[in-house]
């Protein structure tokens, strides 16, 4: 009785999305979060919206004059319907304030196209009459997952509603000289080696899997709003409630797995409660949607930043970041691309980035498992856009003690000790920083050899 109907669509709520895009180019900020490119049904008004994300990327205006080109240059103006179609698009929404609402149409009635045409995989599955029954169900669950994973995504949240299960306590923090002062680390030699953050410089922060990658990035981010910098934290990979036990437990001094089960003591919860009150009142907001394309990220921060005022960015991590649609590149390009885009973040929004990044096994093979410029992971371009790379390294990782004590018999075991290894500086020298890992509480510490950056 399906075969009959048209897939679910509403081409009234299309145009009006293609036509507020004509009127005010600024409203792709607010909907690009919320709508793809195949979200479209009419294809005339897919082609609009995939011009007016061309434009978008390169920086250039959106309006009719500059998509009418657009799609000139790409041989489909006139499939489109001429400027006439263009004009009519205008013409058929009087004003760009509910793009939002007419996107997350756009994208309902897509989610319900792709919901049927999952449907339809899973009835194929199930006719194949397959004598494994768990791997038939497992390729339903991941179709459904898939579709799913299409639908809007999260958009950043502040860290006092991650934690309002736990408490809500408000703190004093110093205000941050925004849009001008490089952003404090709050460890001192990197402070010193870097001059701080500067804004606008995009930052590399490397190593291999369990190093603490993302929890020295958290560090950063909590003690840059701990001086009163304002923090967006994008996360591929953890979610934010997982971010947040982990920043709770480094500020609480709570050994993290404990937090994690609930197994904490009177003493212990009272530091949680108060290391809440601590972290409530920071400006750090957290994004953990999956998959999200740099496109998305922008906007995102863009809106946030408008209301905020960003300081610093961390995205986690580098290549679970979805390269554009459709662009048939392999995925050195999209990487490179990818940077690019991440570098532009930084310029646009004047704030630097610290993009995580995994390494490749290539450290494994040698013997001193340091790490170098080659062993960044699909790296094309990471290291030529990066102003700033940075390894992780920890010999504890790598040698036991009785390995240790045969090479360096009279050093001691460096347990816990992480080298900080800036291997690319634009802005100075390169130099190894040497940090205390304090993996019980989630935490990098400073063993600062330098009087810290006024």
């Amino acid at each position: 009785m399906y075969a009959e109907k048209l897939p679910p669509h509403d081409a009234d709520a299309e145009e009006a999305v293609i036509g507020s895009l004509l009127i005010d180019g600024e409203v792709i900020n607010r909907i690009a979060p919320l709508v793809n490119v195949d979200d479209f049904y009419r294809e005339r008004n897919r082609w609009c919206y995939e011009a007016c994300q061309s434009l978008y990327h390169r920086g250039e205006p959106i309006d009719q004059i500059s998509v009418a080109r657009e799609l000139s240059l790409r041989e489909r103006l006139e499939e489109v319907g001429g400027p006439g179609y263009l004009s009519h698009v205008i013409a058929a929404v009087p004003t760009s304030v509910h793009a939002e609402h007419f996107a997350r149409i756009v994208n309902r009635t897509a989610t319900m196209r792709r919901l049927i045409q999952a449907a339809g995989d899973i009835a194929a599955i199930g006719y194949e009459d397959s004598p494994d029954t768990n791997q038939a169900l497992e390729r339903a669950e991941d179709i459904l997952f898939r579709v799913r994973n299409t639908h809007v995504t999260r958009d950043f949240v502040m860290i006092r509603e991650v934690l309002d299960q736990y408490l809500e306590e408000a703190s004093d923090t110093a205000p941050l000289d925004h849009g001008v002062a490089p952003i404090p680390t709050g460890f001192i030699d990197l402070d010193n080696a870097l001059g701080r953050l500067q804004r606008g410089d995009l930052f590399i922060l490397a190593a291999r899997p369990a190093l603490g990658k993302s929890t020295l990035a958290m560090n950063i981010a909590r003690n840059a709003a701990g001086q009163g910098a304002v923090a967006a934290v994008v996360s591929l990979e953890m979610s934010r409630e997982q971010l947040a036990l982990r920043l709770l437990s480094a500020e609480a001094e709570v050994d993290s797995h404990l937090l994690r089960i609930g197994l904490l003591g009177d003493t212990a919860q009272a530091r949680v409660i108060h290391g809440i009150g601590e972290l409530s009142d920071l400006a750090i907001s957290m994004d953990d949607s999956p998959a999200q394309t740099v496109l998305e990220m922008r906007s995102k921060l863009r809106r946030l930043h408008t209301g905020r005022s960003i300081d610093i960015v961390i995205v986690d991590y580098l290549q679970l970041i979805s390269g554009r649609e459709n662009r048939g590149e392999n995925r050195v390009q999209e990487l490179s691309d990818i940077t690019r885009q991440l570098k532009a973040i930084a310029r646009d929004l004047n704030v630097p980035v610290i993009a995580i990044s995994q390494l490749s096994r290539a450290i494994e093979q040698r013997p001193d498992h340091h790490p170098q410029l080659s062993d960044l992971r699909e790296s094309g371009s990471i290291e030529q856009d990066a102003d700033v790379v940075a390894f992780i390294h920890r010999d504890d990782k790598y040698m036991s003690p009785e390995q240790w004590e045969s090479r360096h018999p009279t050093d001691p075991y460096p347990e816990n000790l992480a080298q900080l290894v800036i291997a690319k500086n634009r802005h100075g020298p390169t130099r190894t920083i040497h940090l205390f890992f304090d993996g019980k509480f989630s935490r990098f510490l400073n063993l600062a050899t330098e009087t810290a950056v006024l």
